[in-house]
């Protein structure tokens, strides 16, 4: 929800962090600033930018395969899921954004690494232009949170 109370969070910073990002470039005006966010938020909670890797697909759907392969890898500490998908006409909006959200939640659990799952779904393009720069720092913030959780439990 925009603007909800999300609580405090006392996490550490992103020092030493590694992060990647899955964009899609459907709704690419979306997207491109859910990205320009979330890397700016990354920064200024300190992750250093040369550890900030990005990556496109085509749309919300090839998402997970993406990061699946960037899990795989085990390179990164955590991931970023950034999409766009707009309620249109047809049953096609909820099985993209039903398909999208499973998929990146079972990479997730699978690979045991933090995604931060920001694929946006709207009702139309006002909702998702008032989200854009909220929901980008969002999953910045919830991904380092995340990725420290995760690191303090593997001790």
């Amino acid at each position: 929800m925009q603007g909800a109370d999300k609580g405090q969070t006392a996490h550490e910073g992103g020092q030493g962090l590694r992060i990647a990002i899955v964009q899609a470039r459907f709704n690419q005006g979306i997207t491109d600033t859910l990205a320009q966010s979330c890397k700016e938020e990354l920064v200024r909670l300190g992750v250093a930018k040369a550890d900030i890797d990005h990556h496109f697909v085509p749309g919300a759907l090839e998402i997970p395969l993406a990061l699946k392969a960037l899990a795989a890898r085990g390179s990164h500490d955590a991931l970023v899921a950034l999409g766009c998908v707009i309620r249109g006409e047809t049953y096609h909006f909820e099985l993209v954004a039903n398909e999208s959200a499973a998929g990146v939640t079972r990479v997730g659990l699978d690979h045991q690494i933090p995604i931060a799952n920001v694929i946006l779904t709207t009702d139309n393009l006002a909702q998702a232009l008032a989200r854009q720069v909220e929901k980008g720092v969002d999953a910045a913030q919830v991904v380092i949170e995340m990725a420290q959780l995760l690191r303090g439990l593997k001790r």
